[in-house]
């Protein structure tokens, strides 16, 4: 039994709001406290309300305000000397780096923030930095280094009954399952994580798991209906909280299952749509999952297979300089699914990820 779902990254005088609430409401109360304590003279406060500005404005896609925002926070922290308040604005920081397919200096941010979260004593902070770590390996295609990882995050958080941290670690390792092709595993993982999270009233982890339950049974059982209804549930909690990024990874997940219903101008539709959303909030992994559904769309409706190939070779150079390993895969699966030859002379390889070595490190230190 766990108990309801709550948020630590809103802190001090905002830590009576909910995991729930919506993102412009945060982002009000949130600027409205910061200004209170910096008018106060309190850096500790003013740490803890920018933590939570910080936050707001990256999940709504504001990434400039949010790389201002977590900067400040760890400004007053510091003058506080408050070094787990440091450490939750550090990992602020390194989330939003991930975010913006920065993905070494995520990796230096986030085992910053892991290490001041251990100085500071604070566990939880230590823990969400740990987390982010492996969530950028996960995203990279380096399950070998990051699942042990993943999976001892998860058995700490059953362990203390944290629902917020059980939902995400099943719903990371579920992932990983579905990338690698363990359909059954990742369905009971995302159906049990959807479960722990309304039960939680998590409604940003539920519909997280809603979505990743629609991919499967979109590519396991050929469902279309049922897909799109747990996509369009989870999109009335995206929209209800003002969920930006989720609410643009909902739209992209309804255009891959269009797509593998032969349904392609519908999915066009979803994927220009997603598309515009990713671009607009700087968000490259987004933006480029979503590039390649389109061609793989337009090249079913009949493209130019020299156009198709041109913006495949394009995003596949692009996924490379992000260092997204299985995305670069499912390029490359791309150019043989729709029959075409690949340009250019650049291999086929696949490179060791950068900062595999230190997810290790991070699992052997647990």
């Amino acid at each position: 039994m766990y108990a309801k779902a709550l948020a630590p990254e809103y802190q001090g005088a905002l830590s009576s709001l909910s995991v729930n609430s919506s993102l412009t409401d945060v982002l009000t109360e949130g600027t409205d406290r910061l200004r209170a304590a910096e008018r106060a003279g309190s850096p500790r406060e003013a740490a803890r309300s920018g933590l939570a500005v910080a936050e707001a404005h990256r999940r709504l896609g504001h990434v400039e305000e949010a790389d201002r925002a977590w900067k400040a926070s760890y400004r007053a922290a510091r003058a506080a000397g408050d070094v787990g308040a440091m450490a939750w604005a550090v990992w602020s920081g390194g989330t939003l780096a991930r975010q913006r397919g920065s993905l070494a200096l995520a990796r230096r941010l986030l085992a910053l923030a892991a290490e001041l979260g251990k100085r500071g004593d604070d566990v939880v902070a230590r823990g969400y930095s740990l987390a982010g770590l492996a969530e950028t390996g996960r995203i990279q295609g380096d399950y070998e280094a990051v699942r042990a990882l993943h999976e001892q995050l998860l058995a700490e958080a059953r362990k203390r009954g944290e629902a917020r941290h059980t939902v995400w670690a099943l719903e990371g390792i579920a992932q990983i399952h579905r990338n690698t092709g363990s359909y059954d595993t990742a369905f009971a993982m995302f159906e049990e994580a959807a479960a722990i999270a309304a039960q939680a009233d998590d409604q940003r982890g539920r519909a997280w798991a809603l979505r990743g339950m629609a991919d499967i049974v979109s590519l396991r059982d050929k469902d279309v209906d049922r897909a799109l209804a747990l996509l369009s549930e989870a999109e009335l909690v995206c929209r209800e909280m003002k969920l930006t990024s989720a609410l643009a990874y909902n739209l992209k997940m309804r255009g891959n299952v269009l797509f593998r219903a032969a349904h392609y101008p519908s999915a066009r539709e979803y994927y220009e749509t997603a598309l515009a959303e990713f671009r607009a909030m700087s968000e490259p992994r987004g933006t480029a999952l979503s590039r390649l559904g389109l061609a793989k769309t337009l090249a079913r409706l009949g493209q130019d297979p020299a156009l198709t190939a041109a913006e495949l070779d394009d995003l596949r150079g692009e996924l490379d300089r992000i260092g997204l390993r299985h995305a670069r895969e499912m390029v490359d699966a791309a150019y043989e699914e729709l029959g075409i030859s690949r340009p250019g002379t650049r291999s086929a390889s696949v490179a060791p990820i950068p900062g595999a070595r230190a997810a290790r490190e991070a699992v052997a230190a647990r």
